[in-house]
């Protein structure tokens, strides 16, 4: 059985684009991964990170996969260890950031695995990049579509 999941991509450190065009490619390797849509990237200042991170350069990805969520966890998380990923401490400046942000309908609540994204909907850096994908993906939880949750952002982001 195929899913449809959504990731937000995310780099501050290093060759940004080159960072998350390699993440990408790397995604596209993994069986039963089909990268199926890319939003644009787009540049956003750091939120909760230290003071002093770099600014951002984010993505969504639409991928269809045969992966269990956990199954599609561990493989975005292998994908940032390949990439030398290092979590020293948290939000601190990485050259790879890879979240599961949405997994079919599914909601999960587990120590280490949220979904939805627990704090996506306060997001503009993952709202509109994945509204540019697909501007009809609800909250499973909810209902509510994402574009509500995004028309009620504030303005300065």
């Amino acid at each position: 059985m195929q899913t449809i999941a959504y990731i937000a991509l995310g780099s501050n450190l290093g060759q940004r684009e080159e960072n998350l065009e390699r993440a990408l490619g790397y995604l596209r390797l993994i069986e039963g991964i089909v990268v199926e849509r890319v939003s644009s990237f787009i540049e956003t200042a750091p939120v909760d990170a230290p003071q002093g991170s770099g600014a951002f350069l984010n993505a969504v990805a639409r991928l269809r996969t045969t992966l269990s969520a956990r199954g599609l966890l561990d493989a975005l998380m292998a994908v940032e260890q390949k990439m030398g990923r290092e979590r020293s401490v948290p939000n601190a400046p990485r050259n790879l950031d890879l979240d599961l942000l949405l997994y079919g309908s599914e909601v999960i609540n587990e120590p280490d695995l949220e979904i939805p994204h627990p704090r996506m909907h306060e997001r503009f850096f993952v709202l509109w990049p994945l509204l540019q994908i697909d501007s009809r993906v609800r909250d499973p939880r909810t209902g509510e579509p994402f574009a509500d949750a995004y028309a009620k952002l504030p303005r300065n982001r």
